[in-house]
């Protein structure tokens, strides 16, 4: 019986968030439900000692890093520093190779600290237009900017500053450049076998006849006037973020030491700061608010006007994120509370491997409620002592489980309840049934990588 209230706590939020309806309003009910159904009396405290203290610890630690980056994508967007650097890239690759110049783009933006939610915004027109000119089908756009957003820029690319790729930090007290070699390994395979996907189904279609298609949806209307940036100046505020982001891991904590501790004249306590867990974090802000202020410096005619209006915006994405992903970690810290959650931490003990251990588990759970970040919550949040204790006594280093971690929270997350793949379809205005085939088929390439990172830390033992 605990066990079925358990898996019925989270295949009810998968249905919820599936159909629609808002996870911040129901995890907490989710969770709530299954402690009423395991002891009543314990749901007004388990309410306001766990879940609203981890819904709150959440938001402390991170909201900021979904604040700034969403303000830096939006100005990006606004100060037409994105259509320069896609109009470039079109002009390089060019229309035959719309697919390659989608999935670049897209991983150029990603990985320069854009939100991915912001990046399928942004790409979406000039993917209809490379698409257009290169006679592909248009139901392959969006397989293509899952590739390029959605996968190895978001987790498996050391120094990736998107939040799946931070999470991992407090509890293993790693830093977002952790197992480098893994993470290169690993998106080099993601981003092969991805393209080679990609390319075999533009062959297929392509051979059957098939070309881009009339009578779409939501069809975006691209200005053909050519952008007047300079493409460096567009790039200049990406690369800020990411060099600053990979100085001030390594300056923080030769500057504060392995503990801060800071007392001003009106406080009564001094705040104590184990630097090691916050460090990334620290460098991540650090980094993106760098990063806006470059575009500040860089473009203050085109964005000082709509500032007000794109700040309000890019806020309230933020904290609409920012809190689904923190109800999700208050959901998951209940549900490890309870007996169903204990059974299956047991029943997972018994893969015999940490690593593979890590991988099924964090992989499930992200599947399970359609979210890389909540899955990675969940099962970090109840699970990562066990983790760091079965990694010690195998030798492994924390920075392996770090990046195991992180690239299979981004596995089987995209299943079809997952926010980003309904945002995506919407922008698209494709249904699942026309493209999500060729997520699907990403997203395996995606749980596969992480199993292939695995075996080759085993074969080589290099992190």
């Amino acid at each position: 019986m605990s066990l079925a209230i358990t898996i019925g706590a989270l295949l009810f939020l998968m249905v919820v968030a599936y159909r629609g309806f808002s996870v911040i309003l129901f995890a907490p009910i989710a969770a709530m439900l299954a402690v009423f159904l395991t002891d009543p009396a314990a749901v007004p405290s388990l309410f306001t000692g766990l879940f609203m203290e981890k819904m709150a610890g959440f938001a402390k630690l991170y909201l900021p890093v979904f604040v700034l980056g969403a303000l830096f994508g939006k100005l990006i967007d606004i100060s037409g520093f994105a259509r320069t650097i896609a109009a470039s890239v079109i002009r390089v690759f060019g229309p035959q190779r719309a697919m390659v110049a989608i999935v670049f783009i897209c991983a150029l933006l990603t990985y320069g600290g854009v939100s991915l939610f912001v990046v399928v915004f942004a790409v979406y027109p000039f993917a209809a237009e490379m698409f257009r000119q290169g006679n592909i089908p248009k139901r392959l756009i969006p397989g293509t900017i899952a590739l390029g957003a959605f996968s190895f820029t978001m987790d498996a690319l050391p120094g990736a500053p998107q939040i799946q790729n931070i999470i991992p930090t407090t509890f293993f007290h790693t830093t977002t450049w952790a197992a480098p070699w893994l993470g290169f390994i690993g998106s080099l395979f993601i981003l092969a076998m991805g393209v080679i996907y990609l390319e075999w189904r533009r062959r297929t279609a392509a051979a059957a006849g098939e070309t881009y298609g009339a009578g779409h949806n939501n069809e975006p209307e691209v200005a053909h006037t050519q952008p007047v940036i300079a493409v460096g100046v567009a790039l200049s505020p990406l690369l800020v973020v990411v060099v600053v982001n990979n100085a001030l891991t390594h300056f923080i904590p030769r500057f504060y030491g392995v503990t801060n501790e800071t007392l001003l004249p009106g406080m009564a306590d001094p705040i104590i700061t184990q630097i090691q867990s916050v460090t990334a974090i620290w460098a991540v802000e650090g980094a993106l608010l760098c990063g806006i202020l470059a575009v500040f410096a860089l473009s203050f005619a085109a964005i000082g006007r709509k500032f007000a209006e794109a700040s309000k915006a890019a806020v309230a994405g933020a904290l609409l994120a920012s809190m689904n992903t923190a109800a999700e970690y208050g959901f998951g810290a209940v549900i490890a509370t309870l007996p169903g959650f204990l059974a299956i931490r047991e029943a997972l003990k018994h893969i015999p491997n940490p690593l593979l251990n890590e991988a099924v588990t964090v992989t499930t759970l992200a599947g399970i409620t359609g979210s890389a970040s909540g899955g990675l919550s969940i099962a970090l949040a109840g699970m990562a002592d066990q983790f760091i204790s079965a990694a010690q006594a195998a030798g492994i280093p924390l920075e392996v489980l770090h990046r195991v971690a992180s690239m299979a929270s981004g596995g089987m997350d995209t299943l079809p309840h997952n926010g980003a793949v309904i945002t995506l379809l919407a922008v698209t205005g494709l249904t699942h049934r026309q493209s999500y085939g060729d997520i699907f088929a990403i997203t395996c390439v995606k749980t596969l990588s992480v199993f292939i990172v695995i075996a080759f830390y085993y074969a080589t033992g290099i992190v």
